[in-house]
């Protein structure tokens, strides 16, 4: 949406950045009385923050079987708020928002996994075959996301269970098609021919992915990450190397 960025109250007179705080109310008065001043420009990010801090205080003291639809709301509601232009500049695919969408298909898998009794693999039997119960290496994936939500840190894609290989795919796909919006509203503003036909290709394997239900090799999944990663480079850098990047990280994927 185009939206005023500077906002002024009515009842204290106090200015502020609406593409800032992402809110009408008066930061001095808290009064909801303002108007909007200034250019308008596109704008679909809003402040937000991936707030886990009560799954995390209660991570000793209960299964996480029993926590995942904390962590998946905590993730909605995170992702909901966030976009990739600011002020009518195109901001890049980050890890924060990367993180998130991965630990909430993370949480949904695990949860499906563990079943009503949030059930373990006895070690000699469980794995990636479909046993019951949730595996070491499944319950490692998991909490190293949970831990790491506010640095944006994830795990490489060896390091990505079997059964887990769901939730890195599905995560790539939701990520990079929401992206895939905001650059085509910038594109609209910014025409880009060159641009336009790979983000074309982003898009189809994208949903390509996502009709898969994320079943594909995590390193597929973190090619169409990185393409669309390298396809942003280049609009908001102008950097030729960046597009031709994108361009052999999607061949590859093939």
């Amino acid at each position: 949406m185009e939206v005023r960025g500077e906002r002024e109250c009515t009842e204290c007179g106090t200015r502020w950045s609406y593409f800032e705080t992402g809110s009408v109310a008066c930061p001095e008065c808290g009064s909801l009385r303002s108007v909007g001043t200034g250019e308008r420009r596109r704008h679909t990010d809003a402040p937000a923050e991936l707030d886990l801090t009560s799954v995390l205080a209660a991570l000793d003291e209960e299964p996480l079987s029993g926590l995942v639809e904390e962590v998946k709301e905590a993730c909605r509601g995170y992702l909901r708020r966030r976009g990739f232009i600011r002020a009518g500049e195109l901001a890049p695919l980050d890890d924060a928002y990367l993180a998130a969408a991965e630990l909430k298909h993370a949480a949904d898998v695990y949860g499906r996994i563990a079943g009503p009794g949030g059930g373990r693999a006895d070690a000699t039997v469980g794995g990636p075959d479909g046993d019951a119960g949730v595996t070491d290496d499944e319950e490692w994936y998991v909490t190293t996301l949970l831990r790491a939500a506010d640095t944006g840190e994830r795990p490489s894609a060896r390091e990505v269970p079997p059964r887990m290989h769901e939730a890195r795919g599905l995560a790539a796909a939701e990520a990079v098609l929401e992206y895939r919006t905001d650059v085509a509203t910038y594109l609209d503003d910014h025409p880009d021919r060159e641009a336009a036909r790979t983000l074309g290709a982003v898009r189809d394997r994208a949903k390509r992915v996502e009709a898969l239900e994320g079943d594909v090799a995590p390193a597929e999944a973190d090619a169409l990450v990185d393409a669309a990663v390298e396809l942003g480079r280049y609009l908001i850098a102008d950097d030729l190397d960046a597009l031709a990047s994108a361009r052999d990280r999607l061949n590859d994927a093939e």
